[in-house]
């Protein structure tokens, strides 16, 4: 075994010191963008049992441009070292892009799991990530597509009484189709999206076997646009990208490149065998001081570096004596004691830090 495959069997939280990536990993965790550089020819080839031929392919094939959701989570300058990331945690994701399989991403809440999301789309070049949020009442169906049935037959409705008795088309079926997120992530395209399921224990218990489906087969039906295949085998729809519409042909959604799923999960429940199997599993550990230094510094650039440091300093040791506490209760009271808002010297300074650094469960 080469010193490279050596270092590429780690445990959780081990950090790279002098540490040469292996060849077959895309993605390095910096969260600094690649360059100059085609992913599509950068990707293996999938494996035979995870290969997808949907089409056709839009044009232009770019994915659609980040919409300021991966600066407000990352910072507009978000870097880690390459002494700051934790080699389990690129083994899987590299393994998950490889593979092309989802990612199941535990951890306590405020530990970055939504996070991993916006890193990998940022340093891949990989534009706007998709994000299902995860309720007690989310269903497939939501995430998959909407059909609004009333406003065509209203929209109808109006038009034939502006023209009277001239005869006309119904109102073009795609217009009144949206694909949600999930759906979106499967439309077909040369480089994959990445989609953020995100606490996904939230869901009903029948959502993650809902899921297996399309995670095995990567496409859908779209039940309205089926009904007209004979007539219409090509329809453009609305998708969950801000005024970007696609084209739906025969009446189901296939992918071409498997997107790069994210699920992330408080482990507040366990999920059933079958859809674990399908998954990929990876536990984000509490960030220690560096991580913690690095995420503060990507948001909050000013200089109050003495206090800030030492800010940063006692919150790794009360989180890690606590069992972990929220990143972003750390950059509220940075932003505090820094921007001039307060003036961290007054006696009240303790207790509203004590606040803000609470736990999120009972003991």
């Amino acid at each position: 075994m080469s010193v490279n495959e050596q270092d590429a069997v780690v445990t959780p939280g081990r950090r790279a010191a002098q540490f040469e990536p292996p060849d077959w990993w895309i993605y390095r965790g910096t969260g600094r963008p690649i360059h100059d550089i085609d992913l599509a020819r950068l990707l293996p080839p999938p494996p035979p049992w995870r290969s997808y031929d949907g089409g056709p392919l839009p044009e232009p094939d770019v994915p659609p441009p980040d919409d300021g959701e991966a600066e407000r989570r990352l910072g507009a300058a978000f870097t880690f070292s390459e002494q700051e990331v934790d080699l389990d945690e690129l083994n899987m994701v590299n393994a998950g892009i490889v593979l092309r399989r989802p990612l199941l991403v535990t951890g306590n809440p405020g530990t970055g799991k939504s996070s991993l999301a916006y890193r990998i789309a940022r340093e891949l070049g990989l534009g706007r990530v998709l994000r299902w949020a995860i309720t007690s009442h989310t269903t497939l169906g939501a995430g998959l597509y909407g059909y609004d049935a009333i406003g065509r037959v209203q929209a109808a409705a109006t038009s034939q009484a502006q023209l009277g008795d001239v005869a006309e088309e119904p109102p073009p079926i795609g217009d009144f189709v949206r694909l949600g997120p999930l759906g979106t992530a499967f439309l077909p395209t040369r480089l994959p999206r990445v989609l953020l399921i995100d606490e996904l224990d939230k869901s009903e218990s029948d959502l993650p076997n809902d899921l297996l489906s399309i995670f095995e087969d990567g496409e859908f039906p779209v039940d309205e646009l089926a009904r007209v295949r004979n007539r219409q085998p090509e329809v453009t729809v609305h998708t969950a990208d801000p005024q970007r519409t696609a084209v739906v042909r025969d009446g189901r959604v296939a992918c071409n490149a498997f997107p790069i799923v994210v699920m992330t999960s408080n482990g507040e429940r366990e999920f059933p065998p079958a859809f674990l199997r399908r998954c990929l599993q990876l536990k984000i550990e509490n960030p220690d001081h560096e991580q913690l230094a690095a995420i503060v510094s990507s948001h909050l650039v000013d200089d109050h570096g003495d206090y800030r440091d030492r800010l940063v300093r006692e919150f790794a040791e009360r989180s890690k004596a606590e069992g972990g506490l929220p990143t972003d209760r750390l950059l509220d009271a940075v932003y505090l004691a820094t921007s001039g808002a307060y003036q961290p010297e007054r006696e009240a300074w303790p207790r509203l830090v004590e606040a803000l650094w609470q736990r999120l469960t009972v003991r």
